[in-house]
């Protein structure tokens, strides 16, 4: 069951709306925090899309992966431009939506930018999602997905 962002309407990079039911489920998920304004947002962005564009395009079979990108920019004219410009093919929560504030609340956001990265469920499997994938590259993820599968067997 994909909870977090159950009954939410989430973006494609080409605006189509993308049922996140269905694309989320049995994902591990990177919330992604960020805005085009902030310098260390845009330091990053470009190091996500690598390690997005690995495991997702250039795996076979695909990587169990999917990124949610949170905006904290101050405009949707901004938000779409930050998008369009530097970031993946991966799903955006609209501008507009005000579930941002609630994520930000649920997952202790301060400053930007910060990769949560969740379950489908919406258990934290690390908040540290940023440093993990300067300082480990694509290794973290086989360790995100342990973790996954702990709390999957955990749970039952």
């Amino acid at each position: 069951m994909v909870e977090v962002f159950s009954g939410r309407t989430l973006l494609n990079k080409e605006g189509a709306v993308v049922d996140p039911e269905e694309t989320l489920r049995n994902k591990v998920v990177g919330i992604y925090f960020s805005g085009g304004w902030c310098p260390p947002c845009r330091d990053f962005t470009p190091i996500l899309c690598d390690f997005y564009t690995d495991l997702i395009e250039e795996s076979d079979p695909p990587a169990q992966f999917e990124i949610v990108f949170i905006s904290s920019d101050k405009s949707p004219e901004d938000m779409i431009e930050y998008y369009h410009d530097m970031h993946g093919d991966w799903l955006s929560l609209p501008w507009h939506d005000q579930y941002k504030h609630d994520l930000q609340k649920k997952y202790n956001i301060t400053a930007v930018p910060k990769l949560v990265i969740v379950k489908e469920n919406g258990e934290v499997i690390t908040e540290k999602g940023r440093k993990q994938i300067r300082d480990q590259g694509l290794a973290c993820f086989r360790n995100w997905l342990e973790v996954a599968e702990i709390f999957q067997n955990f749970r039952g």
